[in-house]
């Protein structure tokens, strides 16, 4: 029986690197992202690679109602999740924090925190069904620079980063393993957003952190409440 993996943010960038390595792995993937036709996209990927197809689940991260249902729903028909993916997020606005509108610095946290811990809620019992559940959720460096007009995006990775690593502390006498993952720069739509001046050529593909991220998710993983860093292939600073 494959191994059941949900990712969120699956249809482009690291979530979608990530959710086609775990089904070229074997893996049934249910992948989780606002846009119909990138999930269709990523489906028709899979299937080009060999794989079996996912179960597409569009929606936005900030309907939490519906993140409930999405358990409910895992429950139903397969009755545990070996592996969860906490990939999405949103970068906000570089902005002086007195000058952040309220709800960019609300999506901010629905997104990048709340979310997630309503994954956490609703997933957690199919998580501890399986007999080697994993989960990975995505940080950054961001969340310990503070830097000048990252407030948004620094903070609530910075609050995801004492999320996660509770939950592991909850989780370190089950058989379910929590870590994070931090991807350093990569070639992304929100790494260019973010600094708009850098060559793109100059970074690595999502594709190059996806063998990571199979490690990390899968059964003979080990480690629990880690922060496990990327390192580039030609281990020049990040």
């Amino acid at each position: 029986m494959p191994r059941i993996a949900l990712v969120t943010g699956a249809s482009r960038g690291i979530g979608r690197a990530a959710a086609l390595a775990l089904a070229v792995s074997g893996a049934h993937v249910i992948a989780v992202a606002r846009t119909v036709g990138g999930l269709e996209e990523l489906d028709d990927e899979i299937r080009k690679a060999g794989g079996e197809g996912a179960t597409l689940v569009p929606l936005d991260l900030r309907d939490f109602e519906a993140l409930d249902r999405l358990g409910a729903s895992i429950h139903e028909r397969w009755g545990r999740l070996d592996a969860l993916f906490g990939n999405a997020g949103v970068l906000g606005e570089l902005s002086l924090l007195s000058h952040l509108a309220p709800k960019v610095w609300q999506e901010a946290i629905d997104v990048n925190v709340t979310a997630n811990w309503r994954l956490i809620r609703s997933l957690d019992p199919l998580l501890r069904a399986s007999d080697a559940g994993r989960a990975v959720f995505v940080t950054s460096g961001a969340a310990h620079m503070n830097r000048p007009y990252w407030g948004a995006y620094g903070v609530t990775k910075a609050a995801l980063e004492a999320l996660v690593l509770t939950y592991a502390a909850e989780c370190a006498s089950t058989s379910v393993k929590v870590n994070l993952l931090s991807p350093g720069p990569l070639r992304t739509r929100m790494r260019a957003k973010a600094m708009p001046g850098e060559d793109p050529a100059s970074l690595e593909p999502p594709e190059a952190v996806a063998p990571l991220i199979l490690e990390m998710l899968s059964p003979s993983f080990e480690q629990n409440g880690e922060t496990v860093a990327f390192r580039r292939r030609d281990s020049s600073p990040s």
